[in-house]
């Protein structure tokens, strides 16, 4: 009976082999979005980030193929805004909408667009309709705010809609995930939330 046991002690390693190497499932949201009005399904590797959490830090190549983190602009008021692509009219209007509100906002404040073009293209648009004031960063490469804050798109692979507005202690003080994806966010509840955080601020 001995010469079975080394072959019983196999066959138990290989049924449990696979149950150890099998990635965990993403944490999916479903039923908040959707795209020309098709439901899609958000999903990240963790829960998803909401009002009063810390933001959490990411990293994303900028158009110089630099790496810029979120935690690269504390002390600021961060807006973070989302969108599939930046070759698109929404996503056109939307940052050219917030790069003329922050041209208003001053030094205290920064507007992140985030997408999952490549950053040549990032590059060649942002040239092409005088984006001064947004830094436009990919998630094409790492990946990582379409993780961390569960918006990627399951269906397609591009990140939601969403506008994050971070308080320069890294604390999430307004977010507004876009119902219909192609349709442009709330820029004054947007806009409002970040100036109030700018004063609440200033006055600890």
């Amino acid at each position: 009976m001995k010469p079975l046991l080394p072959a019983i002690l196999l066959l138990a390693l290989l049924a449990l082999f696979p149950a150890c190497t099998t990635s965990p499932r993403p944490h999916a949201r479903e039923g908040l979005v959707t795209m020309k009005g098709k439901p899609v399904t958000l999903e990240g590797a963790a829960r998803a980030p909401a009002v009063g959490d810390d933001a959490p830090d990411f990293a994303a190549v900028a158009t110089d193929l630099s790496e810029k983190h979120l935690s690269d602009f504390r002390g600021k008021v961060v807006i973070l805004s989302t969108v599939p692509s930046l070759d698109t009219p929404v996503c056109d209007a939307e940052t050219r909408a917030f790069n003329e509100r922050a041209s208003a906002l001053g030094d205290k404040f920064v507007v992140l667009t985030v997408s999952m073009d490549l950053p040549f293209a990032q590059k060649r648009w942002c040239a092409a309709a005088g984006i001064d004031r947004v830094i436009t960063l990919s998630d094409s490469k790492l990946r990582q705010v379409g993780d961390r804050y569960t918006l990627r798109i399951r269906e397609h692979g591009l990140l939601a809609r969403a506008v994050t507005v971070i308080d320069p202690r890294g604390i999430i003080r307004y977010q507004q995930i876009v119902p219909e994806i192609a349709t442009e966010p709330n820029y004054d509840a947007a806009i409002s939330a970040a100036t109030g955080a700018a004063r609440a601020a200033a006055g600890m």
